[in-house]
């Protein structure tokens, strides 16, 4: 019997296994997060399956994600990332992309990590949200508003609300699995 999956994923097997492993799960830790926040950023306008193909040129790309690296990237690194015909050669994002890195550690710094500082907005545990089809999830929330507020404040870039609702998606701060898909339960009850 086929496992019932939330219908925007459907047809695609990167976007299935991306589905299936990733979206919606929890994610704790600074460099996974970062990662995330990274790839939405440049997804700002685009499809997301768009991003995940491009997922392993990024990497290579920006070192691994490593935002200590990136984060001292120079106008050489710069020029380098905009002739690179394998990821999405736009030059504010590209130029976001460093200044987040240099935020992200500052935020790091004032709360211990960046976990710690996004997870406080749901009081550390995920929202269970009950979507029934994927076409009735929110694109943000006021929630999402909020903490797009705060980064920029921060000095964040390319962090609206909609990317930062994509995000907490992503990272599992709220479950839009559909209801009936294999994964919403799962999640929920931490599988």
């Amino acid at each position: 019997m086929q496992k019932h999956r939330c219908g925007w994923c459907l047809g695609d097997p990167l976007y299935e296994a991306y589905h299936d492993n990733e979206w919606g799960v929890p994610v704790y830790d600074d460099d996974t997060l970062f990662e995330f926040l990274i790839l939405e950023t440049f997804q700002a306008g685009l499809s997301w399956i768009t991003i995940l193909r491009k997922r392993e040129n990024f990497r290579k790309a920006f070192d691994n994600f490593d935002y200590k690296k990136i984060a001292a990237y120079n106008d050489a690194k710069y020029d380098i990332l905009l002739q690179n015909p394998g990821i999405i050669r736009n030059k504010l994002k590209i130029k976001a992309t460093i200044s987040n890195a240099q935020a992200f550690i500052k935020v790091q710094e004032e709360f211990g990590s960046f976990s710690k500082y996004i997870w406080e907005f749901t009081e550390g545990k995920p929202i269970h949200n009950t979507v029934k089809n994927y076409k009735e999830a929110p694109a943000t929330t006021p929630l999402s508003d909020k903490i797009s507020k705060d980064l920029k404040k921060r000095g964040f870039k390319f962090v609206g609300s909609t990317v930062i609702y994509a995000h907490m998606q992503a990272t599992g701060m709220v479950n839009d699995h559909e209801m009936k898909c294999f994964r919403y339960a799962e999640i929920k009850n931490g599988i």
